[in-house]
């Protein structure tokens, strides 16, 4: 082989590499910013709790594919309407007893959750799989887990109870409509 042929075989094979290097990071970047989009504020969050981008990546990746395995069904009208009639109950009930509405208002949502066809075995596992649709409202769900929890050793103070309880609604009201806000809702 003369060597004109062996420098355009090497030009070539670098040509290849490079191109093959620049659409790995292509896609690489891709990936990322669909994740970003996607978990909002928890892509942040789970990068600072997972030591870096790379593994929260890996991890929000198994959090999409799990979530894709579920069978995650929005609500028929009636049942909407019924979740929609109990909160209005929860909230009622705040007036004379506060503590006992943010628990009802937890275990509301929980049932929500459950109905919708997220699974509800632990709190962890419950931020994990409402992260994948839900992220951008996630710590709204952190918050009045903490309030909640508070109150069952009776340490939460009212104005901390009434914050729980928008808290949850902000939750609710995503469960509830699919993800798609009211009109006319507040968070």
């Amino acid at each position: 082989m003369s060597t004109g042929t062996l420098v355009i075989i090497g030009a070539v094979v670098v040509v290849l590499i490079v191109c093959a290097l620049v659409a790995l990071v292509a896609r690489f970047v891709i990936r990322r910013r669909h994740l970003r989009d996607r978990f909002g504020p928890e892509y942040e969050r789970t990068a600072e709790a997972e030591d870096g981008r790379l593994a929260a990546d890996r991890e929000l990746h198994e959090r999409e594919e799990r979530h894709d395995a579920l069978n995650i069904k929005p609500l028929p009208p009636a049942v909407r309407d019924r979740y929609a009639q109990d909160w209005t109950r929860v909230q009622e009930r705040f007036v004379d007893r506060p503590d006992d509405a943010v628990h009802e208002a937890d275990r509301l949502v929980t049932t929500l959750m459950s109905e919708r066809g997220y699974p509800t075995e632990g709190y962890e596992q419950q931020l994990k799989d409402l992260s994948v649709e839900h992220g951008r409202v996630l710590e709204h769900f952190r918050s009045a887990h903490q309030v909640n929890e508070r109150s069952s050793r009776h340490q939460a103070t009212t104005e901390e109870l009434r914050g729980a309880m928008v808290h949850y609604r902000t939750l609710f009201e995503e469960l509830l409509h699919n993800g798609h806000r009211p009109r006319g809702s507040r968070a």
